[in-house]
């Protein structure tokens, strides 16, 4: 087993011990993905993929069945972006955002001059590792152990975000933040670590504020990291444990309203 998917993979098997029908994606620029690693200058590629892709396994089970979407730091906001589309596919019951990338945090940002010329650079030399940041995996996991796990990582980019990349990643940031009155899911469940200087808190809490949805809910964990994942397991286990039963309590909902039951979760 790859370790670039090895924490992916954790949740996905840990959803479906729950009894979740459940399946991911490694989307462009990670995991076994074909292409440059972390390279990501346009989003719209990776939402008609992920679409596609989930929409094809949903086909797998009747139309009763509830279905949510769960997503991770970028795949958070993705997540979001699907939501949004509007395409005609069979709407999302729920969603389920952990350190969602609706704002990079300050701490993570380039510095004003080089974010202030992005564009230029991205244009001009696209794939080029120009963005000074602080180390992804250092400031994500906070258990020793698993920092090293993801480092030791081949598919893990742990080097310099890429130009073209790093103002993708701004401008989704900005269009989310833009939209957040139309993500109006049936059921919203936002987690994110209090400490985390990857993305910022206070974005998911302005979402929070001004999503349409009509259940939501939103839990801050005073000094986690970015990667909830990379706690300490007894934190794992809350916050996973808090996930599920929420998943359970809005799956059980959405099925009375059509008459079936249990609940999918991509």
């Amino acid at each position: 087993m790859d370790e670039s998917s090895w924490f992916v993979q954790l949740t996905a098997v840990h959803f479906t011990k729950a009894g979740f029908a459940t399946c991911a994606i490694d989307h462009q620029g990670h995991g076994f993905s074909e292409g440059l690693v972390a390279h990501i200058p346009d989003i719209d590629p990776v939402v008609d993929d992920c679409i596609s892709f989930f929409n094809s396994f949903r086909e797998l089970h009747g139309p009763s069945l509830p279905s949510f979407l769960y997503g991770e730091s970028l795949g958070g906001a993705i997540a979001l972006l699907i939501t949004l589309r509007r395409d005609g596919s069979r709407p999302w019951d729920g969603l389920v955002l952990s350190g969602a990338m609706c704002g990079v945090s300050a701490k993570f940002k380039p510095p004003w001059p080089l974010e202030h010329f992005l564009p230029l650079v991205a244009a001009v030399v696209p794939t080029w590792r120009v963005i000074p940041t602080r180390s992804f995996p250092e400031v994500s996991y906070k258990e020793e152990w698993k920092r090293r796990l993801a480092k030791a990582s081949p598919r893990r980019p742990l080097q310099r975000p890429r130009a073209a990349t790093a103002r993708s990643n701004l401008r989704v940031c900005d269009e989310l933040q833009a939209r957040f009155e139309e993500v109006d899911v049936s059921f919203l469940l936002i987690v994110h670590g209090g400490g985390d200087v990857v993305c910022d808190p206070a974005s998911v809490e302005d979402l929070y504020r001004r999503a349409a949805s009509k259940d939501k809910t939103l839990r801050i964990y005073p000094g986690m990291w970015h990667q909830l994942v990379g706690e300490p397991e007894e934190k794992v286990e809350l916050v996973f444990g808090e996930i599920v039963e929420w998943l359970r309590t809005r799956a059980e909902r959405a099925a009375a309203r059509y008459g079936g039951g249990g609940g999918s979760c991509c």
